[in-house]
């Protein structure tokens, strides 16, 4: 039976260290604040927004919400964001997408300044994973992976590491992030030839195809670190991940559960990722 990486553990340690950081900014008159712009009412983005808020909350992190109508011209909400790239009260804005079909998506995002796109967005954001300076925020479910693999001591030095995706959200970043760490990469997609071989061969696998349970047996070998990032439902209406659990259960050494693991992490990344911003900006 394989280590389970359970994301609750991870969670805890990371609010632990946010509550010490906000703790520090209090005692000097600094209290950080997250905005949240969202656009229309999706039932995820309310959901996201929810749990963001609530996470915010128990840490000490202030929310400001912008809430904005489906039909909201693009000038509009372009003004929105500059105000909140003025407002010094304001150290992180997180932008729910996607965004209606009649507004630029890539114009908006990359309205925000960079060292408040604690989402890690903004091709600025990008710049800074790809150069290894601190010029905005990595996006979050990739820092999550990064998050686990640090709680659990998993050093990536000289690991054959594999990423199965190759999407700007998780594994472009997650590939650079293992390089940074020393790790060997190889990316797998769509029109990789083989990608079962390749992976079999992998002592970490980080998955993000996006297909439930994608990843079986034939992918997985004894001692591998499984990292699944995604979530999907199955045809009993589960939550489950591109990874067969049961399969990986079985053959590795450790794996993340879904639900349970990478998900449980992100937000709190988020959060630290606002916290960091307001010690960056406030000179910290």
């Amino acid at each position: 039976m394989a280590k389970a990486l359970s994301g609750k553990e991870v969670v805890s340690s990371i609010n632990k260290s946010i509550k010490g950081e906000v703790s520090f900014l209090s005692d000097r008159g600094i209290v950080p604040k997250l905005a949240i712009v969202r656009v229309g009412e999706r039932g995820d983005d309310i959901s996201y927004e929810r749990g963001a808020s609530n996470r915010c909350a128990k840490v000490g992190v202030e929310v400001k919400k912008i809430l904005l109508p489906d039909e909201v011209p693009q000038d509009r909400l372009l003004s929105e964001i500059e105000d909140l790239n003025k407002d010094e009260t304001v150290h992180g804005i997180l932008i729910l997408r996607p965004l209606p079909r009649h507004i630029d998506d890539s114009l908006i995002r990359n309205a925000i300044r960079p060292e408040k796109d604690v989402d890690g967005i903004t091709d600025g954001s990008m710049v800074g994973v790809y150069t290894g300076e601190d010029i905005g925020f990595p996006p979050c479910t990739p820092q999550a992976c990064m998050e686990i693999l640090d709680y659990y001591g998993i050093d990536v030095t000289g690991m054959n590491a594999v990423v199965i995706g190759r999407s700007l959200v998780v594994g472009k970043p997650a590939a650079l992030m293992l390089i940074k760490r020393n790790a060997t990469v190889t990316v797998c997609h769509t029109r990789t030839v083989d990608t079962p071989s390749i992976s079999k061969a992998a002592d970490l696998l980080i998955v993000s195809a996006g297909r439930a349970g994608i990843v079986g047996k034939d992918y997985l070998r004894e001692g591998q670190i499984v990292i699944d990032v995604g979530i999907n439902v199955n045809d009993e209406g589960k939550l489950c991940g591109d990874v067969d659990y049961e399969a990986a259960d079985a053959i590795v050494e450790a794996v993340t559960p879904v639900p349970g693991g990478v998900g449980t992490v992100t937000t709190s990344v988020l959060v630290k990722h606002v916290v960091l911003a307001a010690k960056r900006q406030s000179g910290f």
